[in-house]
């Protein structure tokens, strides 16, 4: 098979193949697997039903039935959701915006494939920009999704260690690149894999020196704000013409219906729902008929603040205290838990690579996530990148807390070498 440079790219071998291919082969192979690697979101009762009694009344009517089933939705996305979103967004935050500031996709993955190559990579003047991420790690997904190389520049971040056997990632500002190559900056927030919250004071700077640079700046909401919420301390969404803030149906218990959501000037999101008609023809249907009223009754934020938000939050709580005890004595480091559905384990001094860890605890039936493939843009050799592992807490309760203890077991087992 001889594949063109593009095949050779992206079917090579990377992070996000590797733990996809791990947790399909789990599924099928080891069903008794314990999975903390992926990002699938918890299983919320509230939710659950909500969004059966949304099917339900959607499959009872048969026009709605017949829009949903048998109708191409234009690539922008049904334009009755996203006047429901615009709304909603205007109505809680006062955004100056409509639906000609929202793009549909399907799934937030091909959203930044999209964004991302629409703003970096070979400029037609021969000259090749970056994007630049403030704070890395940052989300494995983004690594390989450049089509050319040196996609993604990045700031090392400052380590503040904290009380209790926590630290956090700051922000290094003194060190973020101002290069005039730079296409956009980007941030998720909360952070994928740390759970890190940017600060309120922390995103307008870095909104400041976007505009400064006369780039964009992108936001990835997946797991934070206006929806679904899964922040932990106080944090306000932001909004302007230089932001682009993606969102996703994913983390309110809908990864299955692939629908993201692109915030942007009107100018980009034009050029956004041209390059998806090119790569996706059109978008999925099922995400918007379940969620419009939702955003329509504002439904959505009481959901999130009264049902998800406290499920994780419990969750992590737990999870770190069965990690304090089981890891007790053992020099490690967990990233204070603010967002996301993910643990961040730093494991100082470790005598094994990361990456090493991963593959025993996979024999032992336990798939993580090895830290090194997180930190996206930060090609120097820092011992810090292969001491650290991603844990989500999001699945079965009694699983995960068997899940710490061998997790525990094998580090002491590392360490004792």
């Amino acid at each position: 098979m001889k594949l063109s440079a593009f095949g050779e790219k992206f079917s090579a071998r990377s992070g996000a193949v590797e733990l996809m291919e791990d947790l399909g082969n789990a599924i099928i192979e080891n069903p008794d697997a314990i999975l903390m690697g992926g990002g699938n979101p918890g299983k919320i009762p509230a939710m659950e039903k909500l969004f059966q009694q949304r099917l339900q009344e959607l499959l009872d009517n048969p026009e709605q039935r017949h829009q949903l089933l048998g109708k191409y939705q234009s690539p922008q996305g049904n334009k009755d959701f996203r006047i429901q979103l615009a709304r909603f967004l205007k109505l809680k935050f006062g955004w100056k915006l409509t639906e000609h500031n929202i793009g549909i996709s399907n799934g937030s993955q091909s959203a930044f494939f999209i964004l991302y190559n629409m703003f970096a990579g070979k400029m037609p003047d021969g000259s090749h920009r970056s994007i630049h991420l403030p704070l890395s790690p940052e989300y494995l997904g983004y690594a390989d999704i450049g089509l050319s190389d040196n996609f993604f520049s990045a700031t090392k971040p400052n380590i503040e260690l904290l009380d209790d056997s926590l630290f956090k990632y700051r922000v290094n500002f003194s060190d973020i690149s101002l290069d005039e190559n730079i296409a956009a900056y980007c941030v998720s927030r909360p952070t994928n894999p740390t759970g890190n919250v940017l600060t309120d004071n922390e995103m307008a700077h870095l909104d400041e020196i976007a505009q400064k640079q006369q780039v964009p700046l992108i936001v990835d909401g997946a797991y934070g704000l206006p929806f679904p919420n899964i922040i932990f301390n106080d944090a306000k969404p932001n909004w302007n013409e230089n932001t682009i803030l993606v969102l996703s149906l994913s983390k309110l218990g809908l990864p299955g219906i692939r629908t993201g959501i692109i915030i942007a000037s009107e100018e980009i999101i034009q050029a956004y729902n041209n390059s998806n008609t090119v790569i996706s023809l059109a978008c999925g249907t099922l995400g918007p008929a379940i969620t419009a009223p939702l955003f329509e009754n504002q439904q959505i934020s009481s959901m999130s603040s009264q049902h998800i938000t406290p499920f994780y939050k419990s969750r992590a709580a737990q999870t770190v205290a069965w990690l304090n005890t089981a890891l007790a004595g053992v020099p490690y480091r967990i990233h204070k838990p603010e967002g996301a559905i993910f643990l961040w384990l730093w494991l100082e001094g470790l005598p094994i690579s990361s990456n090493t860890l991963y593959q025993r605890l996979k024999e032992c039936g336990v798939i993580v996530v090895p830290g090194h493939n997180f930190f996206v843009g930060i090609e120097e050799q820092w011992q810090h990148k292969h001491e650290c592992i991603r844990l989500s807490y999001a699945g079965d309760e009694a699983q995960v807390k068997v899940g710490v203890e061998i997790i525990a077991r094998e580090v002491r087992l590392a360490y004792s070498q």
